[in-house]
């Protein structure tokens, strides 16, 4: 027999107290009345042994009850020939998810994965099945159930590892939460005849506080699906992180279009002292012309206006110095160019006449930002060629044309071109319809009693799409004096946009061949409207200029990962490093594989866009420790590994068949029987010697 805490045994010794109670006790003295003694003789007192044991019976039924409850304390079981692990029947699944994200670069972080990563997979016996999957952006199996199954079990471990050794951290983000997602589904597809054991996602990553995370909240995790944490940390637990801000709206020239960084410090960072410049790709290591300083106390972030470096070959990245990581220290930056659009104005209006629509058109585009655009005007009776329509982005027409430039407007129009029709009056009805390739097309003045206003207004339409949001789509406060009257349904395949309060059409939209023709019933010149004079105009201009393809609407950055819009034409990319790829046919998006400057070539015309690192990697703090059960995950505390420590085991082993057998009820029920019969035997002979000092004669 073998006993889980022997200690209590030591109790063992109280059975000496019986005894000691036995051998102590004197018989009670009784006084006995009697007459005086002086006529006897006295007689000397015989000797006898001072003190003797009485009543054995129950002196061994005391000794016998303390000795069954240290027994019992002592929690006794009887060691099994062969024991083994208690779980060792039930084989658990195992996904080990490896954290591959761009976070995972720092010092130190990725080699202790591995080494965890290869600890997991060393724990599993021979009966387990594991699979390794790796995640940042997207998660990859590395490792499939079918797999491990098919390797023999002494190879398992090996291949697992070595394949795991030719992975290293790519430069996406850390999407943490469908990550699990997917561990926990590939886990939750197990049959549960097929593999009745328990089942376990083992997490290898830095948990960062940038992880993503909000695919979890609307996911119900699988019950019996448990999460092991095995964290990893850097060699520096502080980080400082650049970041591009997006350009300043007011930003209308190139000297006033700095590129803005912003310069994030870690919470408990040891430095504050940074240095920011720009750099190029033949000498990434040298700041171009002067850096600089930027103060940034810990957990706090500062937005650094960096001015334009002026050198040859231009600079192509924004580098910090100072910080002990690097890997999230260089962001990429494409130096803004005022972007060139040609607008042709097809009216007799003179520059500086404030009556007419050409003056509030040529005041209106010069704000615009980021773009420079170049109006051309031409009397309706001067010849035009070809060649300056086809220059134009866009092109205004507000008065009757001759039918040679009609003709060729038309077919500027079927190629692709977009028209503006804004005309002063019904007589330019004739030029509309040859426009349109249609005579039945009339225009009819009218005006209101008092003036008319705008009614409904399709905002699906990308044209005023910027007024969708109730702030901006009030259009009842620009007062119409005057529009043109039209029969929308005599153009077909027109869209109409917008109508007035009386119900005619304001603004419609002709399809012309590959190309559009807007038709606008009223002008925005004080004679017509009020529209020059708001708030909507430059914007309705904006979308004007957007929807003929005179503005490139590319966004200033991408970040590693992200689906960049190829365009039409490309057959190839220019990646970072200077090499070039061929894309495949008809391929419509491209994902950088790295943050650095890219380029489509092959098109109509070269395009580069700047691909970033997540700004959310620079944030290495550690994630909440309740962050995850927070979103309804389960962490199970990891439980120590048996193979490396025999001891452990044993005593693991022992526990386990001591609550299996619970021996000590059974001492503990001994133990009260013995003590009802030593109750019952102590009153037996407590009342037979009080009914034998009761029969001796006086």
């Amino acid at each position: 027999m073998n006993f889980l805490a022997p200690l209590f045994l030591v109790g063992g010794a109280a059975i000496a107290l019986p005894v000691i109670y036995h051998l102590i006790r004197r018989t009670t003295r009784e006084r006995t009345v009697f007459s005086s003694l002086m006529f006897l003789l006295p007689s000397p007192p015989r000797l006898s042994r001072r003190h003797r044991l009485e009543h054995l019976l129950l002196l061994l039924l005391r000794c016998l009850a303390l000795a069954l409850l240290a027994l019992g304390f002592a929690r006794p079981f009887l060691r099994q020939a062969s024991l083994d692990d208690p779980t060792s029947a039930r084989p658990t699944r195992l996904v080990v998810l490896v954290d591959t994200s761009a976070s995972m670069r720092r010092d130190g972080v990725w080699a202790a994965a591995q080494e965890q990563a290869a600890a997991a997979l060393r724990a599993t016996g021979p009966a387990d099945q594991a699979a390794v999957f790796t995640f940042d952006r997207e998660t990859r199996p590395l490792v499939s159930f079918e797999e491990w199954n098919r390797t023999l079990a002494g190879d398992r471990v090996a291949m697992a590892t070595a394949r795991l050794a030719a992975v290293a951290p790519g430069w996406n983000g850390t999407h943490l939460g469908s990550a699990l997602i997917a561990a926990a589904e590939a886990l939750g597809e197990t049959d549960a005849k097929a593999a009745p054991g328990p089942r376990q996602v083992v997490l290898v990553s830095d948990l960062q506080a940038g992880s993503r995370l909000d695919t979890l909240q609307a996911y119900d995790w699988p019950k019996g699906v448990a999460l092991t944490v095995r964290a990893v940390k850097a060699a520096h637990a502080t980080n400082a992180g650049l970041q591009l801000v997006a350009p300043a709206a007011d930003a209308n020239s190139v000297a006033d279009s700095a590129i803005r960084v912003r310069v994030s410090n870690s919470a408990d960072a040891k430095r504050e002292q940074f240095t920011v410049g720009w750099a190029r790709r033949d000498a990434p290591g040298e700041i171009l012309g002067a850096p600089i300083d930027v103060y940034v106390p810990p957990g706090q972030s500062r937005v650094v206006a960096v001015p334009l470096a002026k050198s040859t070959p231009a600079p192509d990245r924004i580098s910090l110095r100072g910080d002990d990581d690097p890997f999230d220290n260089t962001v990429y930056a494409i130096p803004p160019a005022r972007e060139q659009v040609g607008v042709l104005w097809l009216g007799s209006d003179a520059a500086d006449d404030v009556r007419q629509p050409r003056f509030f058109l040529e005041r209106a585009l010069t704000g615009l930002p980021g773009i420079t655009v170049k109006t051309v005007a031409r009397a309706p009776a001067a010849p035009i060629t070809a060649a300056e329509i086809a220059a134009a982005n866009l092109v205004f027409v507000s008065e009757p044309l001759p039918a040679a430039t009609t003709a060729a407007l038309r077919e500027q129009a079927m190629a692709g071109k977009t028209i503006v029709f804004a005309p002063k009056s019904a007589d330019a009805g004739r030029t509309l319809g040859a426009l349109l390739g249609r005579d039945d097309v009339r225009l009819e003045d009218a005006q209101p009693s008092n003036y008319a206003m705008f009614g409904e207004i399709d905002f699906r339409h990308p044209l005023f799409a910027a007024f969708a949001d109730p702030r901006y789509s009030d259009f009842t406060k620009i007062h119409i004096w005057k529009y043109r009257k039209l029969d929308a349904a005599e153009i077909p395949g027109v869209r109409v946009l917008a109508k007035f309060d009386s119900g005619d059409p304001a603004v419609i939209e002709a399809p012309v061949g590959q190309g559009r023709i807007f038709v606008l019933a009223t002008g925005w010149q004080p004679a017509d409207s009020q529209l020059a004079v708001s708030s909507k105009f430059v914007p309705l201009l904006w979308a004007l200029l957007d929807l003929s393809g005179g503005i490139e609407s590319a966004p200033a950055q991408f970040f590693v990962g992200d689906r960049t819009p190829v365009p039409a034409g490309t057959t190839t990319v220019r990646l970072a490093d200077g090499t070039s790829a061929a894309l495949p046919n008809g391929a419509k998006d491209f994902a950088a594989p790295q943050p650095g400057i890219f380029e489509f070539t092959g098109g109509a015309k070269p395009q580069r866009f700047a691909v970033n690192l997540d700004a959310n990697e620079s944030r290495t703090a550690p994630l909440a420790a309740d962050e995850l059960e927070r979103l309804g995950v389960p962490i199970a505390q990891e439980k120590p590994d048996p193979a490396a420590s025999p001891a452990n085991k044993r005593v693991l082993q022992a526990i386990e068949t001591e609550n299996r057998q619970k021996l000590w009820r059974w001492f503990i029920a001994a133990t009260l029987a013995v003590l009802l019969i030593e109750s019952a035997l102590a009153g037996w002979a407590a009342r037979r010697s009080t009914l034998q000092t009761e029969e001796v004669p006086s």
